[in-house]
């Protein structure tokens, strides 16, 4: 018993010497040294941000189409009596060529008949006008005659009232002077009627010429001759073949320039109108229209769809732009002329611009300062840039517009700062970089800003 009692006291005893043993060597012992933990430095390129000289640009697509097309019709109806040896499907023609002719004869005989109406009545007048001065001269005559005769009417009254002479001697000198005094009458009825006369013939006259200027028109119409240098498109005629006016008789495209109606998204539309400032615009009629498309200062540069070289490119201005938007494709259509599209052409390498070929037209605006950044620096609307003190920061920045490999940023950085142009892992505010400058990236983005021009 007195052991088990022995040992109850031991125990506790023991463990509580070790445990203040225990407690005075970790108080005792020196405080543990804490070594602080860092990520490395991660090694990046970087590239200082610029307001690089900006070109807008964008594709759209579109068939090449002629400037001027002649689809050509008769206007006189008859047979064909002549016709071009070279009036054949692509065939090229020269400007003021009689490409075909239309039987004249009977063209000829309505315009000798109004020749000859024309004439008529110029003679008629004429003979009015030598009618005219003989009743003048006539009229004058017989004025001097009736005075006359009233002076020896006077006369001879005043040695009738001195009973000199019998009644009858003065009634017959009376009925001389009545005569007399009625020939003036006619003829000066007569005179007075030439104007109205003449009227009428000089209205003949104009009718005359009218006619014979129709006929002279008419005759005119039987040739069919080319208003510019023209290949030639569809033949719908033969020799000998009858027309009657209105039919088709070929199809003439002019080679002086061509069109391209190039259908462009209206997303893409908008980035080409920027830089070209806030001002309101008035678009009301053609003639201001027409300045403001000039305004706009936009190039285009065409390469035909399949043609993969060099050589295969024209140069084209911008002319018109569509009237509405294409429902179904949403696009815009922007019409660009080429002019001489003939010219140039080399064999195999570099055809001509001809009707219905697929090309494809690069829009490019003048040159705007902008905030370009390479499209690979933007991370979900987020960029990475490179503090001075070499330390990464996740900065948000709002997207102006994406250019392919560009985007050009509204805000968020500034120019001069250093954003990250390689992909960082991890990345986190404040992780420490090694800086490359990346010179050959910015000479790249710089020249790419400006569509490959430098």
């Amino acid at each position: 018993m007195k052991k088990i009692f022995q040992k109850a006291i031991v125990l506790p005893l023991i463990v509580v010497i070790v445990l203040a043993i225990v407690i005075f060597k970790v108080k005792s012992k020196p405080p543990i040294e804490h070594t602080e933990m860092q990520y490395p430095a991660v090694t990046v390129e970087v590239i200082t941000v610029k307001n690089l000289p900006f070109r807008s640009r964008t594709t759209a697509y579109g068939n090449v189409e002629p400037s001027v097309v002649l689809k050509a019709k008769t206007e006189v109806s008859g047979k064909i009596s002549y016709i071009h040896p070279q009036l054949k499907k692509g065939e090229s023609l020269a400007a003021g060529t009689v490409v075909l002719r239309i039987e004249p004869t009977t063209f000829e005989f309505s315009l000798g008949q109004s020749q000859a109406d024309l004439t008529a009545n110029q003679s008629s007048l004429k003979q009015l006008q030598v009618e005219e001065t003989s009743a003048r001269k006539s009229l004058s005559i017989a004025k001097k005659n009736l005075a006359t005769g009233k002076k020896e009417l006077a006369r001879i009254t005043s040695v009738w009232e001195k009973k000199l002479i019998s009644r009858s001697a003065v009634d017959a000198e009376e009925q001389k002077v009545l005569q007399l005094q009625q020939t003036v009458e006619d003829l000066q009825g007569k005179l007075n009627s030439f104007a109205s006369r003449k009227a009428a013939n000089q209205a003949q006259i104009t009718k005359s010429e009218t006619v014979l200027e129709q006929s002279k028109d008419t005759l005119g119409r039987t040739e069919v001759v080319l208003p510019f240098d023209a290949r030639v498109g569809t033949v719908d005629i033969e020799n000998g073949e009858f027309v009657t006016v209105g039919a088709t008789l070929f199809e003439a495209l002019g080679t002086q320039s061509v069109e391209i109606n190039a259908q462009l998204p209206v997303k893409h539309f908008r980035p080409l109108l920027l830089g070209l400032g806030k001002d309101a615009v008035n678009l009301q009629g053609s003639k201001l229209l027409q300045r403001q498309v000039d305004q706009f200062k936009i190039s285009a540069h065409i390469n035909l769809v399949g043609f993969n070289n060099e050589h295969a490119n024209w140069k084209g201005k911008l002319i018109r732009i569509g009237e509405s938007i294409d429902p179904d494709r949403d696009t815009i259509g922007l019409v660009v002329k080429v002019d001489n599209p003939y010219q140039n052409v080399i064999p195999g390498i570099r055809p001509p611009l001809l009707k219905g070929m697929y090309a494809a037209v690069e829009f490019f605006t003048p040159a705007h300062k902008m905030l370009v950044i390479p499209r690979k620096a933007l991370h979900q609307g987020r960029v990475y840039v490179a503090l001075d003190n070499n330390q990464l920061e996740i900065r948000p920045v709002t997207v102006l517009y994406k250019q392919g490999e560009m985007v050009v940023i509204k805000s968020g950085i500034k120019e001069g700062e250093k954003i990250i142009i390689t992909d960082v892992t991890p990345v986190i505010n404040g992780l420490p970089l090694n800086l490359v400058f990346a010179a050959d990236a910015e000479q790249a983005l710089a020249t790419s800003a400006l569509g490959g021009e430098l």
